[in-house]
This record gives C-alpha cells, structure tokens and sequence, in this order.
C-alpha cells in the first residue's frame, strides 16, 4: 500500500528587525506571547502588552501581514494568518564604561535583538511546512 501525502500549498510570509535596543531575554517574554495564535489575536495581544519591545513586535507582525497579503491577494485579513513561527537572536553588544569608585570603570553592556516573525494561512508549523515546500520543488524538478 502505498502512502499518500497531502501536499500543503502555504502562504508563508516574514517580517525581521533587526538591531532593536531591547535585550533578547526581555524581547523573548513578548514573543513567547504570540507564538502559534492567530495573527489577528497576537495583534491585540501585542497592542496592551505592557513591556517595551511589545511596541515593535506589534509594528514587526503587521509587517508579516502586509507581507502575506502582498504575496497572496486572496488573503483579506490578519484573522486568516498564524505565527508559525517567531524567535529572538542576539544582535550587537554595545559595550560601556560607568566611573565607580576608586578610580575604577565598570562595564555596561547593551544589548540589541534580531527578531524574526513567519505568518502563514495553514496552520502548522515551520518545519512541517518547509518540508512540504521541499517536496514540491523536488516534483516539479527545481533545485535549491
């Protein structure tokens, strides 16, 4: 017997910011929040999020939207998208000095975050869906 697979034609649309004043441990708290929701429901959940990088995380997944929607006219709104996928990365550290006593300096470091958010109109995850994307190039005889 053979298997049969159902191939997953996805919409899959990112947005990235990259170099964003916010630590990546606090900006990983924000995106924790939308991970796997609708897009529509991670937008009013970002819009009364109290910390700072709810802001930009806000402004990060109306880009990913706009993004779907210009790949896909079909797409209407946000309520048709998830976030299949959204993570922070380390970005650069800034390094500096405050005086401290004695004639001593003492190191601040300031950190920055990339922060990647993927919206798609199925409801899967990222992996799941790359690999349904590598199996339709490799039927169609395309080459990465």
């Amino acid at each position: 017997m053979a298997k049969e697979t159902a191939v997953i034609q996805a919409t899959v649309a990112r947005a990235v910011l990259r170099d964003i004043r916010h630590t990546p441990q606090k900006a990983r708290r924000v995106v924790d929040l939308i991970r796997g929701t609708r897009a529509d429901q991670a937008l009013s959940t970002l819009k009364f999020a109290p910390q700072a990088a709810g802001q930009d995380v806000y402004a990060l997944l109306n880009s990913a939207v706009a993004n779907a929607k210009q790949k896909n006219p079909a797409i209407r709104d946000a309520s048709e998208l998830w976030v299949i996928e959204a993570l922070v990365d380390e970005g650069k550290t800034m390094k500096r000095f405050r005086p401290r006593a004695q004639g001593r300096g003492f190191r601040i470091l300031k950190r920055s975050s990339h922060i990647t958010v993927t919206v798609s109109d199925v409801k899967a995850n990222n992996k799941a869906i790359n690999k349904a994307i590598n199996k339709t190039a490799q039927k169609n005889g395309a080459t990465k």
